[in-house]
């Protein structure tokens, strides 16, 4: 039963931080697990650390970060603030 709280209190947590970013624009290039090369140029999201991805995500948003796919990622990462990206990526990476 324990195991069945706290369970549930990590998913409430991880959901509660995930609010702010729709994480389900992400998963279509970068998979459910983040482990997919998005169109063949991305970087696998789910070996970096969470603070290499809350570094990419504002780099992306100040449009300081990012190859190939710099235009696109600004556009999916403009409208949330720091905070929430930096939220966002403590549920992913490592």
């Amino acid at each position: 039963m324990k195991k069945i709280v706290m369970s549930i209190v990590a998913l409430t947590a991880t959901t509660a931080l995930m609010a702010g970013v729709n994480a389900g624009a992400c998963a279509g290039c970068h998979g459910a697990d983040w482990s997919k090369v998005a169109l063949g140029k991305s970087k696998d999201v789910s070996a970096m650390s969470h603070a290499d991805i809350a570094t990419a995500l504002k780099g992306y948003k100040a449009g300081t970060y990012g190859g190939p796919m710099k235009g696109l990622m600004k556009g999916q990462v403009s409208k949330y603030s720091d905070a929430d990206l930096d939220a966002f990526a403590q549920t992913i990476g490592k």
